[in-house]
């Protein structure tokens, strides 16, 4: 199963990128997905299941160690993965 992740995080701070965001968004660069798209509003990923799912728990977890307040996310089914 492929899944799309898309986040945010907050405090919002328009003037310098928070810990919290930055942290966020080195977890879902640093992970193995695919068609990554991080942006001062939003963050996209694409992956497998498991993949997407392990990185969620880490983006998490770092996010609110950090100092984020609230993060919010959506995960949505995009397919099957085909060998």
């Amino acid at each position: 199963m492929r899944l799309r992740v898309e986040f945010t995080t907050e405090p919002f701070d328009l003037d310098e990128a928070p810990a919290h965001a930055v942290v966020a968004r080195e977890v879902i660069q640093t992970a193995d997905l695919d068609a990554v798209d991080v942006g001062p509003f939003g963050n996209t990923a694409e992956g497998g299941a498991d993949e997407v799912l392990t990185a969620v728990d880490s983006l998490l977890r770092k996010a609110l160690d950090s100092g984020a307040t609230r993060v919010s996310l959506q995960v949505n089914v995009i397919g099957e993965d085909t060998l």
